[in-house]
């Protein structure tokens, strides 16, 4: 005679209610990652063999004594912008290649991709060739 139980367990597991988390914890990370905006500025950073292949029209310059030069003319810090605008005049892709010392603080390189940035301006660092 074979005495067995009649409640039977069944050993089986659902994946659907794991699938439903791991697909709402993903559309909350995508939504949370496109509302982050970084406050980066674009900047052409050129590898020292290579070369710009499009023209640029103004070269901004800065020193170790911390002097503007636009176009080889010495610029106050304060009419920078103001140089720079003069300088690229009506230019269909206005560019600017930004020459400057290796001992000048980032701070004062920045001043000069923030003017770029906020005049739609293309701006390329120039770098020495090794």
């Amino acid at each position: 005679m074979a005495i067995g139980s009649r409640n039977k367990v069944s050993v089986s597991f659902s994946m659907s209610s794991m699938t439903d988390i791991v697909f709402l914890l993903l559309i909350f990370f995508i939504i949370v990652s496109t509302m982050v905006s970084p406050n980066a500025l674009k900047v052409l950073l050129p590898k020292s063999a290579a070369k710009t292949t499009s023209p640029q029209t103004v070269s901004v310059s800065i020193n170790t004594n911390l002097e503007y030069a636009v176009n080889g003319n010495i610029v106050a810090g304060e009419a920078l912008e103001s140089g720079i605008i003069n300088a690229v005049g009506q230019a269909e892709k206005p560019g600017i290649v930004l020459h400057c010392d290796q001992s000048v603080a980032l701070e004062h390189a920045v001043k000069v991709m923030d003017i770029a940035n906020r005049n739609k301006f293309e701006l390329v660092l120039a770098t020495r060739a090794k």
